[in-house]
């Protein structure tokens, strides 16, 4: 999910990935926007552009959804490209256009609130895809990004979660990250990850901080204090102080 660094430094330009399977087995990515005003934001769905040196299994025709708090669909797009020219033009004129015309993209302009995006594969389609959002103001309104989520399938090997982001700005981010499981089934999700691991890397991919159950991370109380602690033992989190910079979070 994503914002165009600048100041203050804020959380920004997070592509979250995971496996897409058929029926149910989708890409979440969920965003809130908070503060008072809209704010023009792009979701992109991803796949066959993802390098082949990094998946050998990307999906080759993401289909992406945007839905509202209330599970209503707020647009839909297969193919960026049969997109209106005037939304074309807003990705291209900020480099957010996809490489593979088989990509999908939206442009909207949303207000304060929560949105769910979801990405499936076109006839059912199966692999591996990033789903994105980016925030276009530029810090010009009064309204951020935060509380960035993603619900996806975690298997073995390189069936991992990953979730990219960037911190903005020249200052300090105080971020919280979070790796749940078992506590998904008290909203019905079946086949939920009894026991996830959490590392978090640095733009050259080495480990900063990792952890396996929250109440042994020794950031526990501020963790608790920012009412995120995972309501299940054996779930993950990290607290962490964040330089400007590109980061990635690992869900095994």
């Amino acid at each position: 999910v994503g914002a165009r660094p600048g100041p203050p430094a804020k959380a920004g330009d997070v592509p979250p990935g995971g496996t897409v399977g058929p029926g149910n087995k989708v890409l979440f990515g969920g965003v809130m926007i908070t503060g008072a005003d809209d704010k023009q934001v792009v979701r992109r769905a991803t796949g066959p552009s993802i390098p082949s040196s990094q998946v050998t299994n990307s999906l080759a025709d993401p289909v992406l959804e945007l839905h509202d708090s209330t599970g209503a669909i707020v647009a839909t797009n297969d193919n960026w490209k049969d997109l209106s020219a005037a939304n074309q033009t807003v990705l291209t004129d900020n480099n957010l256009a996809p490489t593979n015309d088989l990509e999908s993209a939206l442009v909207k302009t949303l207000a304060p609130g929560h949105y769910t995006a979801i990405v499936r594969g076109a006839d059912d389609s199966t692999g591996v895809a990033l789903v994105e959002a980016y925030d276009l103001d530029n810090g010009s309104t009064n309204s951020k990004l935060a509380n960035i989520s993603t619900r996806s399938n975690v298997t073995t090997g390189d069936g991992v979660m990953i979730g990219g982001f960037i911190v903005g700005g020249g200052g300090l981010s105080t971020t919280i990250i979070r790796g749940l499981g078992p506590s998904l089934a008290d909203q019905g999700v079946s086949g939920f990850l009894a026991d996830p691991v959490l590392e978090l890397h640095d733009a050259d991919g080495n480990v900063i901080d990792s952890n396996d159950n929250w109440m042994d991370n020794p950031n526990m109380q501020q963790i608790s204090d920012a009412n995120l602690a995972p309501t299940h033992r054996k779930e993950a989190a990290l607290y962490e102080i964040l330089h400007a910079g590109m980061y990635t979070a690992v869900l095994s």
